[in-house]
Order: structure tokens, then sequence, then C-alpha cells
């Protein structure tokens, strides 16, 4: 309770003595950089894999004579923009962006970068943290699009080649009785999860203290925090929205 007040008081401080708007923007835009596009490629091989297994896995468990093929990219479709994609990205993007932050953050603290911000006048939590925050929540819903469009064409290739699917069976499938919520759903969660990555990845180097080894400890609990909070936020959400 104690780290859960902290981290509360730790978010309203990123909303004090900020600084002019106009300071923020190329922070974001580069921060935008570094997040975004910097996580694309493992993005992508994620999402490619991720919709082949799917794909193949499905074929294997329906095989039967009254089950249609096109059963199966349905199933892909549904799990793709549901879970798979939103909650499995952000697992990713904890390990790869949640790391840096943290790491990021915890160096600057050990060697009293952050300090000096401070005596400057500085709002060094606002000033580091709050553009980090604003292009995760900008630039993950965007990395969930782009793997759920690899995903399901990653599936679409792996039944073509393999042939436990027709490519017409297949997009048949994706097209079979879609339910439009699906999307704004998996958005609102890649929201929920880019907030959750960023602030706890956040909050764990801004409070480092110690050395080099703190640093490593640091970037270890915040992907292993916002990994548990994660899931928990996925079944609070499945069972407010759905």
């Amino acid at each position: 309770m104690k780290n859960l007040g902290r981290y509360i008081l730790f978010l309203i401080s990123l909303f004090q003595r900020r600084e002019r708007v106009k300071t923020y923007f190329p922070l974001i835009i580069n921060e935008c950089i570094k997040i975004g596009y910097d996580s694309l490629f493992i993005v992508c091989i994620v999402s490619v894999f991720m919709g082949a297994v799917t794909t193949l896995q499905t074929a294997f468990n329906l095989v039967g004579p009254l089950i249609p093929d096109y059963v199966i990219s349905l199933v892909v479709r549904d799990m793709t923009l549901l879970e798979l994609s939103p909650t499995i990205i952000a697992i990713v993007f904890a390990g790869k962006v949640g790391s840096n932050i943290a790491g990021e953050l915890g160096t600057m603290r050990i060697t009293e970068q952050i300090d000096a911000l401070e005596v400057m006048g500085v709002n060094s939590s606002s000033y580091l943290v709050l553009p980090k925050i604003i292009a995760s929540i900008l630039m993950f819903p965007i990395l969930v699009i782009i793997s759920a469009f690899i995903a399901i064409l990653g599936g679409y290739f792996a039944g073509s080649l393999t042939g436990v699917i027709t490519g017409e069976d297949y997009i048949y499938g994706l097209r079979y009785e879609f339910n439009p919520f699906n999307i704004p759903f998996a958005l609102v969660k890649a929201y929920v999860f880019a907030f959750i990555v960023s602030s706890i990845s956040a909050f764990q180097g801004y409070y480092t203290s110690g050395g080099a080894l703190e640093v490593g400890k640091s970037s270890t609990n915040a992907v292993t925090n916002s990994c548990i909070v994660i899931l928990i936020a996925d079944y609070i959400l499945a069972q407010i929205l759905l």
C-alpha cells in the first residue's frame, strides 16, 4: 500500500509546475520515435508468427466434417482483436519499452541528473516522465492496429501455404458475423495498457536508489509489475465492457 500511495503521488506530481506546452512538443516527438518506430520490427515479427500459429492450431483442433473451414479464420479474427494483439503486444511492449524507460530514468537518478534538474527549479518528473507517458498513449494503439492486421495476414498466408484453409474461406470467415465493437474494445485496452506500462516503468526508474545494480533491479521490477497489472486490467476491462 505504501508503494501504491507513492505511485499515486508520483502521478499527481506530473501535473504540478509543468513547463510550457512548446517545451514538451519536441520531447513527445522524440519519445514517439523511440517508443513507436523503434518497436515496429519486434511487433511485426511477433504478430506474423502469432497469427500463423493461431491459424494452424485452430485448424488442428477443429478438424471435423460438420465444422466449416471458415470457422478457423473467424476464431483467429476474434482472438487477435479481443486478446492476442492488445495483451501479447502489451507484454512485449513492457519488455522492450518499459525496461528502457526504467533503465534510462534509473541511470539519470543515480548519476544525479534528476537532482540537477530539481536544483534548477524544473519539475523533473513532469519534464522527464510526462512526454514518455503521452508518447506511449499515442503510439501503442497504432502498434496494436498494425499488429492485428499483420497477425490476420500472417494467418492467411500460413493457412494458404499449408493448405488447411483456402484464401476464399479465410476471407469469408473474417467477414462472417463480425462484431464492430471488437475494434474499440481493443483500442480501449491499448490505451489502458500503454498508460500502465509507461507510468509503472517510469515510477520504478524514477525512484531508483543505489548504484548500477539497482538500475537492473528497477528494470526487472518495471517489467514484472507491468505484466501483472496488465493481466489484472485485462480481466477487469473484459468483465466491464463485454
